[in-house]
Formats: structure tokens, C-alpha cells, sequence
């Protein structure tokens, strides 16, 4: 179980602001927050005031809004739309961005994992559907309120703002609450 008391909080890239990082894994030796040393990183941020993105080139992202609405991307090849809470949306993190904020300040989860290394996806899990986990490795978050979930054949209290891993093909379904499954594969 990852719980808030073992989340790090690490400095934006740009230094515009800083991330909580909920879960990570780095190349051996690696310091939190050394990007070159960084394999994956589940965080979560508020983003405040528009402004532009780090320049993670070489790394896949995708971002999930779960508090506030209204922020959207812009790039010099289109906007990236994430004006509804809860859809995920998936771009290059060497992609050239600022940030627009149509309706106040958001608050996100990324999922930031090094393209040569990894697979990154993130998904939101809907109460009552279950979905098979393949082996890999996976950080399911409850970000907004507790979580009562069922591992295979067990069942589990997921606290606020807790997380936990699972690296093994699995069954798992969310009972209760909005829950968000980050999955990473080797490349």
C-alpha cells in the first residue's frame, strides 16, 4: 500500500511548480526528480496559472483531470482537450505546450514513462466492471474519495489518496469510488 506520508514532492522540470509523486521507478543510482535517470512516474499537480510544460523529451505522457475543468493544451500541431474531468488524454512529452485554463485552476495526474523502456496507459475504472490486469506492472490511485475494491478473490479498502501495486496478471474491480489505473510494461 502506498500511502501520502511516502509520496515525494519533486520540483517541475521547468521549475514552474511542483508534483507529488505518488509512485515511480528509476534507473539504478537514479535521484527522484533526475529526469535522465527516470523510468516511469505516477504524480499528481495543480496547475494554477497557464503556463508552459516541461520538456520531457524522450518520454510518452498521459494526464487525467480530476479536479476542475476547462484545461486545454496548446501545441504548435492543435490543441490537446482535456476540458472534462476524467478522460484521459495521451501526447509526446517533448511536445511544445502551454497550458490554457478556461475555468480557474485544475488539478491532474500524469503518467510520464520513458518511451524506449516502457508502454504507459491510464485509465479511470468504473464502479462494477471488472478488468483483467495483464502481467505488468500497475498503480491503482483513488485520488478524490475512498475506494472499495476486489483483487481477484480478496476485497480491499483503498483510502483517500492512497494507491496500491499490483505487478501480476490479475482480476480487479472497483466496487465504490472513482479510481484510476495506471499500467506500465517493459518494452
Amino acid at each position: 500500500m502506498l500511502t501520502p506520508a511516502s509520496f515525494l514532492r519533486v520540483p517541475w522540470k521547468n521549475g514552474g511548480g511542483v508534483s507529488t509523486t505518488i509512485a515511480s521507478e528509476g534507473l539504478p543510482g537514479a535521484s527522484p526528480g533526475d529526469w535522465a535517470g527516470t523510468i516511469w512516474q505516477l504524480g499528481r499537480t495543480h496547475i494554477v496559472a497557464p503556463a508552459p510544460f516541461s520538456d520531457l523529451t524522450g518520454f510518452d505522457r498521459v494526464q487525467i483531470v480530476i479536479g476542475g475543468s476547462g484545461l486545454v493544451l496548446e501545441t504548435p500541431t492543435g490543441d490537446i482537450d482535456l476540458r472534462e474531468p476524467f478522460q484521459p488524454a495521451r501526447y509526446d512529452g517533448g511536445l511544445a505546450i502551454v497550458s490554457r485554463l478556461e475555468n480557474g485552476p485544475v488539478e491532474v495526474v500524469n503518467l510520464i514513462g520513458r518511451r524506449d523502456l516502457v508502454r504507459i496507459d491510464m485509465a479511470m475504472l468504473e464502479p462494477g466492471v471488472e478488468t483483467t490486469l495483464p502481467d505488468s506492472q500497475h498503480v491503482v490511485y483513488a485520488p478524490l474519495a475512498a475506494a472499495y475494491l476486489r483483487l481477484d478473490d480478496e476485497e480491499l479498502d483503498l483510502a483517500t489518496d492512497h494507491a496500491l501495486t499490483v505487478d501480476r496478471d490479475a482480476r480487479l474491480c472497483a466496487m465504490s469510488g472513482v479510481v484510476i489505473l495506471a499500467s506500465i510494461t517493459r518494452r
